[in-house]
């Protein structure tokens, strides 16, 4: 490791062989380095074998409905080109023998094994969690020094990236005016580390970072949810606007003679404060609906729909549970639940922008399962088995036999 300066009494580098995948206890991580310091881990995954390999991702980019990029850098012109999939499949061998990246969003719910690798990080919630992304760079291959405004954690599947990051609290960030990326300007590398197979990069918010590979590598990035001000406020917005009762008006039976008729006043403003006031979500399970259903479809890349095989009845589906079957949940249907705050409400689930009351008992199962057989379905309240009946024909889940759990969603 080459530093340049580090000021910080916590160390940067962390050796995770004996206590993996972080390499300290989660709540240390978290008190520590979580949004505030970056940390590289070596041995984060000791061993790992990548599940997935170079022409399994160059195979899925070619796919409709895939997000893809193709990345490719002119040395000469230090000048980054950017494609976006799908792509033919004959492209890929006339690519040169270096300075390229694929990178392949979501590959976690196109392929089991990748997503195998998400519960190691259950220390978050799993609602903040994204996606994992893979890419895959020849030598030489990068996308240029940038910042990304979300967590992520780097792991390096397979070949060897070189990471270098400006940890500096001063890191300029501005972009360069000549890329379709946006890429910094100006890039002094505080930390230099070349990662190999098992090792993670872990980058808070903000800073700026730059891989390049150094033999071919393929490298999974797990980034976080993390949604602007201006996101939250918009959908926000719309949902106040949206349940506004036309009652609520801007008033004013206070009303004095003006000294001026044509000046809005103080006391104007005051009012219009307070009428804004009114919309606002002041219950605190109306706000927490409004944040469940929109974390639950936020930067959602794919939807979840009903298939086109009439239904099956409850009868079916439960008599099919007790012969072997199990619901396996849809890879796009994004789950997550919330105590009530009021006493004598019932929890709500929600599942892609839906919500359902039910004991906070049901919503806890249902979406910490990303598979439901008898057992998971029997111990459930009518309610929740009503829950689960109504995903199934909204397409939420897939009902199959063991041996077709690896089989590809339709």
């Amino acid at each position: 490791m080459a530093t340049k300066s580090n000021s910080l009494d916590l160390p940067i580098e962390i050796d995770a062989s004996r206590k993996p995948p972080l390499g300290i206890a989660p709540a240390a991580f978290l008190r520590d380095y979580w949004q505030k310091r970056p940390l590289l881990i070596r041995n984060a995954f000791a061993g790992l074998q990548s599940p997935i390999q170079p022409e399994d991702l160059a195979g899925l980019a070619c796919e409709e409905g895939v997000l893809a990029r193709l990345i490719q850098h002119d040395r000469a012109s230090d000048r980054y080109s950017l494609r976006h999939g799908p792509f033919a499949e004959s492209e890929f061998p006339g690519l040169p023998q270096q300075d390229w990246t694929l990178l392949v969003q979501d590959v976690d719910k196109w392929d089991a094994d990748v997503a195998a690798l998400l519960p190691a990080f259950d220390f978050l919630p799993r609602w903040r969690i994204d996606d994992i992304m893979v890419s895959f760079a020849a030598p030489g291959g990068s996308v240029g020094a940038h910042v990304d405004q979300y967590d992520v954690f780097l792991l390096q599947a397979q070949g060897h990236r070189r990471w270098q990051i400006d940890a500096r609290a001063d890191a300029p960030q501005d972009f360069r005016p000549d890329a379709d990326l946006k890429l910094l300007r100006e890039f002094d590398p505080s930390h230099d580390w070349v990662l190999g197979p098992g090792d993670m990069l872990y980058l808070p918010p903000g800073v700026p970072h730059h891989g390049v590979a150094e033999d071919a590598c393929l490298t999974f990035s797990i980034g976080m949810r993390a949604p602007s001000a201006a996101e939250l406020m918009g959908d926000y917005i719309d949902t106040l606007a949206g349940d506004a009762d036309e009652s609520l008006r801007y008033h004013d039976p206070d009303l004095a003679p003006p000294r001026d008729p044509n000046e809005i006043d103080a006391a104007a403003m005051v009012r219009v404060v307070e009428a804004l006031n009114a919309l606002r979500m002041n219950d605190p399970d109306r706000l927490g609906d409004w944040f469940g259903r929109f974390i639950t479809v936020y930067r959602a890349a794919g939807e979840v729909s009903a298939g086109h095989e009439p239904a099956r009845s409850r009868i079916e589906i439960e008599w099919d549970l007790q012969r072997g079957a199990a619901l396996w949940r849809h890879p796009w249907s994004r789950m997550a639940w919330r105590r009530a705050h009021a006493k004598g409400r019932a929890a709500s689930l929600y599942v892609s922008g839906q919500e359902f009351a039910l004991p906070a008992r049901d919503a806890q199962a249902i979406a910490g399962a990303a598979e439901l057989d008898l057992a998971g379905y029997s111990a459930l309240s009518e309610a929740g088995r009503e829950c689960v009946l109504e995903l199934i024909a909204g397409g939420h889940y897939r009902l199959g036999l063991d041996e077709d759990a690896g089989a590809e969603e339709e």
